[in-house]
């Protein structure tokens, strides 16, 4: 990259700038899956989800991971996310932070019970047609696939998607492009929370649930220039699922 991409990367982005930086990723994800994490998958015989799993590791973690690294090195001069991750300088105490975080993990769970429904009736009206394989549930895993093989996928999981991959997204997502989006004023965390969800090309029909979960998060997170609050929530959020579905499968419930 040149000085003046650099620049205009850390500085304010313009909209077209910032609708790319979060839609490319995905996309990035995808080639991956196809590529990479699909195939690989399949000759380790881990279940379908795994292929995702790696395509993340692939497309995911290098590219918004590294371009973090590579901003804070530029400005910086060493490996650093000093002033390129914002919303780290005003941190609320823990006693405010819990109190903002845990009814938030529950807003995800109950905007998951309300809008799953709709989220199959799109599946079904819009896109039967998508190519990538979808584990439905607990049960889905186990198809096909002894119970161990599946236990060690879905712990592997555990870790990388519901805590790793997580963290990295939001500091890629709310602590570096949320913050450059603020000549928006009030949009600016709806127009995050909107493309977070469509950067996730892989399950389209998840758009309007997706917004739901993640929409109240972003807004308390751009109130309060906290990003621990989206960070906690997402990561919460999806180890809680991830250990209730690997613990369906050690217990037998999937079975």
């Amino acid at each position: 990259m040149d000085v003046t991409t650099t620049r205009s990367l850390a500085g304010q982005h313009s909209l077209p700038l910032s609708i790319g930086l979060h839609l490319v990723p995905g996309l990035l994800i995808v080639g991956a899956y196809l590529l990479i994490g699909s195939p690989l998958a399949a000759a380790l015989g881990f279940p379908a989800h795994m292929g995702w799993v790696i395509a993340m590791c692939a497309g995911l973690a290098p590219v918004q991971l590294g371009l973090l690294a590579y901003l804070g090195w530029k400005r910086n001069g060493r490996l650093t996310f000093k002033g390129v991750v914002g919303y780290t300088g005003r941190p609320l105490r823990p006693g405010k932070l819990t109190a903002l975080v845990a009814p938030l993990v529950v807003v995800v769970f109950v905007a998951s019970v309300v809008i799953a429904p709709l989220d199959a009736v799109v599946y079904r009206t819009f896109f039967t047609w998508i190519p990538f394989e979808v584990t439905n549930g607990a049960g889905g895993f186990l198809q096909g696939h002894d119970r161990s093989t599946v236990v060690l996928s879905l712990s592997l999981s555990l870790v990388l998607t519901g805590i790793v991959l997580p963290a990295i997204e939001e500091l890629y997502f709310r602590g570096f492009l949320l913050p450059r989006m603020a000549h928006l004023g009030r949009a600016a965390p709806v127009l995050n929370a909107v493309l977070f969800s469509l950067y996730h090309f892989w399950t389209p029909w998840m758009l309007l649930s997706r917004i739901g979960f993640f929409l109240p998060a972003v807004w308390a997170t751009w109130r309060t220039k906290d990003l621990r609050i989206s960070v906690w929530v997402h990561c919460l959020s999806n180890t809680i699922t991830q250990a209730l579905v690997l613990a369906s499968v050690v217990l037998g419930v999937a079975a």
